[in-house]
């Protein structure tokens, strides 16, 4: 079994239908992975014996999605060096818009790549990036996806240039 190199966290298991996205893109590239619930505000011990362990367990970088207040990527950023990408979770109230301020103002010294709201998928593959910048593989990985990318493109303006008669 390969060694896991990804921990994806959320503060609540309802943030999964977001945080799902990156453990798929993960498992697209063959990036072994781990989910679990951390919550900064209901199991704050845990979080940070999570954040402060990740390291010596192998674990490279931490996906950390929340919803509301979203604490929980920036405290677990504060108790590891490992980087952490901040997925802000949108909630029935203010759109994400909450989720995101929270996670993208965080304090110099304190790092936490932040992506769009719901945005996991984006967060998977820049953790796959992280990795790829080591893994001469995985950066081959990559750099297909961004073709595979380009030809989907060139055949959506084919196709719309056909439906459109251009």
């Amino acid at each position: 079994m390969p060694e896991t190199l990804v921990s994806i966290i959320m503060g609540s298991d309802s943030d999964w239908n977001v945080m799902a996205d990156a453990a798929a893109l993960l498992t697209e590239f063959g990036v072994a992975h781990e989910v679990e619930v951390v919550s900064a505000h209901r199991t704050p011990d845990k979080m940070i014996a999570f954040g402060r362990e990740a390291a010596s367990r192998g674990i490279r970088v931490i996906i950390a999605g929340a919803g509301g207040a979203a604490h929980l990527p920036g405290m677990v950023a504060s108790v590891t060096t490992l980087p952490v990408i901040g997925v802000p979770v949108p909630l029935a109230r203010l759109d994400g818009m909450d989720s995101l301020l929270s996670i993208v103002q965080m304090p110099a010294g304190i790092p936490v790549a932040t992506v769009s709201i719901g945005g996991a998928t984006n967060a998977g593959l820049l953790a796959v990036r992280i990795l790829a910048s080591s893994d001469p593989v995985l950066s081959e990985a990559v750099a297909q996806y961004s073709r595979e990318l380009e030809s989907t493109v060139e055949g959506k303006n084919a196709a719309l240039k056909a439906r459109i008669g251009a």
